[in-house]
């Protein structure tokens, strides 16, 4: 069993929803009648879908594994499978999207994962009972959970089985919180590389925080349990839609720096269009994240957390050895970073963004009079000239304790 080191990675929420491009839980936030979402399936035919293409996107932008929803909560599959006829070999692409993910992901060897949504608002066996995230009871309904874990128990076999070697597998929306250790059992015996996040039917692998969220415990510089926050580039939704509000630029390179100084994955997510393709203007938020991440990679990738070694709690450090690493990760208020109580000057300071040096400072200010203290100090950045981006300073130290 392994983790992937702290990297980030592209996510897809991509399906029939992607068709009139409203919202991927359209059929139950807009009240679709079964009868009449269903029909989406005919419609159903990305002619433009290229996985080499969205193999490219995502290794163009420095993301290292890929995860794809295979069914999302309206049960609809992107794969063959023998226990449902609501698939995409029933419709007029009549092609296993899944399956070409995967063929392309290994032969570029591009880790990929799998998602899978629980609940389920076409299979007659799954328990709509009107909870969050749940279609309220259909007519034709035999509602029977444990025929229903039968059926889904199938159908993780079949991604198991029939895609090769997979990294991850990635649960959603366990709404009655129904515990069956078991099925992450199969899952570890039939991928063994594969880690399992923490939605399914047990405590999983890994932590799952999305959009930003903080617990109430607050900020924590480390995290306890292995953690891959997620996220979208749209803030209204994660499947494609037509007329999408974005994310700034410094909100989602803020977010991503916040966990991957942090030991943590960041799941990125862009939702495709019905025909295939990414909207252009995802795309071009994913271009300006990489160049971005491109220019600060060192900072993040083989590196530890280490933001113990000061008080600032409007940066992140990282550290490979005696190198140090400073995110400014909050609004900066001046062009200067203090790093109470680091009393050490680095023989050397740089600006990753830019390449440009950095001044180094370890004089009395005003405001340590109380402690007469002589604390490091970043000084002169270009707070104000960037300030819709992350600064990252590289510090080289010649011995740091």
């Amino acid at each position: 069993m392994y983790f992937m080191p702290t990297r980030s990675a592209k996510s897809s929420h991509w399906g029939l929803y992607s068709i009139d491009g409203w919202h991927e839980q359209d059929q139950w936030r807009r009240r679709i009648p079964r009868s009449e979402y269903v029909q989406l399936a005919r419609r159903w035919n990305p002619v433009h879908f290229d996985p080499d293409q969205w193999l490219d996107l995502a290794e163009r932008v420095g993301m290292k594994y890929i995860c794809v929803t295979t069914k999302h909560h309206d049960g609809f599959c992107l794969f063959e499978s023998k226990h449902t006829s609501y698939q995409t070999m029933n419709t007029p692409y009549g092609r296993d999207a899944i399956k070409l993910l995967a063929d392309a992901c290994h032969r570029r060897k591009f880790p990929l994962c799998l998602y899978y949504s629980i609940a389920d608002w076409h299979h007659p066996n799954y328990p709509n009972q009107g909870r969050h995230h749940e279609l309220p009871p259909q007519p034709g309904d035999q509602p029977d959970l444990l025929k229903y874990i039968d059926f889904l128990k199938a159908q993780v076999r079949e991604l198991c089985t029939n895609y090769g070697e997979i990294h991850g597998f990635w649960w959603d929306m366990n709404v009655d919180q129904h515990v069956d250790r078991s099925i992450n059992d199969m899952i570890r015996q039939l991928q063994p590389q594969a880690v399992i996040n923490d939605r399914g039917y047990d405590e999983g692998d890994f932590g799952t925080p999305e959009r930003d969220y903080t617990p109430a415990s607050g900020f924590v510089p480390s995290f306890q349990k292995r953690t891959e926050a997620c996220q979208s580039v749209g803030m209204e939704s994660w499947g494609y839609r037509v007329d999408e509000d974005y994310y700034t630029d410094r909100h989602l390179v803020r977010s991503i720096a916040r966990y991957l100084a942090r030991d943590a994955n960041y799941l990125l997510n862009v939702g495709p269009r019905g025909d295939g393709t990414f909207p252009p203007e995802s795309v071009a938020i994913l271009e300006r994240i990489g160049r971005w991440y491109q220019a600060v990679k060192d900072s993040l990738e083989g590196a530890i957390p280490a933001s113990h070694l000061t008080s600032n709690r409007n940066v992140l450090l990282t550290r490979k050895g005696n190198d140090l690493y400073v995110h400014l990760i909050a609004d900066p208020v001046g062009d200067v970073v203090k790093l109470k109580p680091l009393a050490v000057l680095p023989r050397k300071a740089t600006l990753l963004n830019t390449g440009q040096n950095v001044d180094c400072s370890i004089d009395l200010v005003p405001s340590e009079h109380a402690e007469q203290g002589c604390y490091l100090r970043l000084c002169k950045l270009p707070a104000n000239e960037m300030a819709n981006t992350v600064l990252v300073t590289k510090l080289e130290f010649d011995q740091l304790d």
